[in-house]
């Protein structure tokens, strides 16, 4: 009897694995908890189930589970580095660390362990060693794309043009489910509004309108009213289920923002994108490829974070987000046929309870 528990538990463990791989994360923690109620106490079962529940913003829920493995075996590095995450996932930040200085100092050539203690020490507000943990994560074999964007926010190094799209995509993905509440409640998020309400001022309705970067939906469901259709684009796919529930749009696409205007068609007469810029960097080629598919007379406007005073005119920031200056949007507009409709300086967000500075802009396209 005993076998045959063992070998149904070793079933639904590959299963789990299985559904695990495939995204299928409730599925996989079904397997996993299954295996465990027939043979309890296995660290590799609890160890994936961990897993999974962190995947499934249940990070509370993975910390006993590892505890328990790591009493069958203690010196599992790879489970140490797992509670690591879950620590500091779930706000325990000192104990945090001390797990990540355990694990490195056993595997010092573990780049992305090296990658999330710099990560943790950013929340710490110790960018100076933040900094030097994502070096040694570039100096052990780090994603250096995103390990060299990290370190260009903290250390004010060459810009890069854009952030690593995995970054983006992944950092939305995760965010979903929470986003609204976390940007509108806990953030004071207003760049929607601030949008919609001077577009309402213009008393027109739009014929065909794009959200770019639409997120959860908050944008088009304000400015829906104003609109025969309205299209739908963002990195998100985990947004872009939020943004159909709220049935605000006509069409969706998960693409990136950039990659869609290479090969929109339009021609649209409203361009709207609340709070987006910042994930996407150099705008150079937005406008020119929005000013390919808008409309003589058509509505460009978005937000963005203005620059502090003596931050460049395309500026990364600690918080990994980029700024642009008054002069680097008029000038774009400028070369892109855009003339300057209005201009509001109000914040975007707080970020600890500290109001972030926002430029909103409304341009209007002239005829070519």
């Amino acid at each position: 009897m005993a076998d045959a528990a063992f070998e149904q538990a070793r079933e639904l463990f590959a299963q789990g694995v299985q559904h695990t791989e495939a995204g299928r994360l409730e599925e996989a923690e079904r397997s996993f908890a299954a295996a465990l109620a027939l043979v309890p106490r296995r660290a590799s079962t609890q160890s994936n189930l961990a897993v999974v529940r962190m995947r499934l913003g249940r990070a509370g829920e993975a910390l006993p589970l590892l505890d328990d493995a790591l009493e069958l075996e203690p010196g599992n590095l790879d489970t140490l580095g797992l509670r690591a995450l879950v620590l500091a996932e779930i706000g325990r930040h000192p104990e945090a660390l001390a797990a990540f200085d355990r694990v490195l100092a056993a595997r010092p050539e573990a780049g992305t362990l090296w990658m999330q203690r710099g990560t943790l020490l950013v929340e710490m507000g110790r960018p100076l060693e933040a900094a030097e943990s994502y070096r040694k994560a570039l100096a052990h074999g780090a994603d250096p794309e995103l390990a060299g964007y990290y370190l260009a926010a903290l250390t004010g190094g060459e810009t890069p043009p854009a952030p690593p799209r995995d970054y983006v995509e992944g950092l939305f993905d995760k965010y979903a489910d929470d986003f609204e509440v976390n940007l509108v409640k806990d953030l004071r998020y207003q760049a929607p509004t601030v949008l919609a309400n001077r577009l309402a001022a213009m008393q027109r309705r739009f014929a065909n309108a794009l959200d770019l970067g639409c997120g959860t939906g908050l944008c088009g469901r304000m400015a829906k009213p104003m609109m025969a259709r309205l299209e739908g684009v963002d990195i998100s796919a985990r947004m872009l289920e939020k943004a159909a529930e709220t049935r605000a749009y006509d069409s969706l696409v998960h693409a990136d923002i950039v990659e869609f205007l290479r090969t929109a068609q339009g021609p649209y007469d409203l361009v709207i994108s609340a709070d987006v810029f910042i994930y996407v960097g150099a705008l150079e080629e937005v406008f020119e490829r929005v000013a390919a598919c808008m409309a003589p007379g058509g509505v460009f406007c978005f937000s963005v974070e203005e620059p502090a005073e003596g931050e460049p005119a395309l500026a990364l920031r600690a918080s990994r987000r980029y700024a642009h200056s008054q002069a680097y949007i008029r000038e774009l507009a400028d070369r892109n046929g855009f003339s300057l409709q209005g201009m509001q300086r109000a914040p975007i967000r707080e970020d600890k309870h500290k109001p972030i500075a926002g430029l909103y802009f409304w341009l209007e396209r002239a005829a070519p």
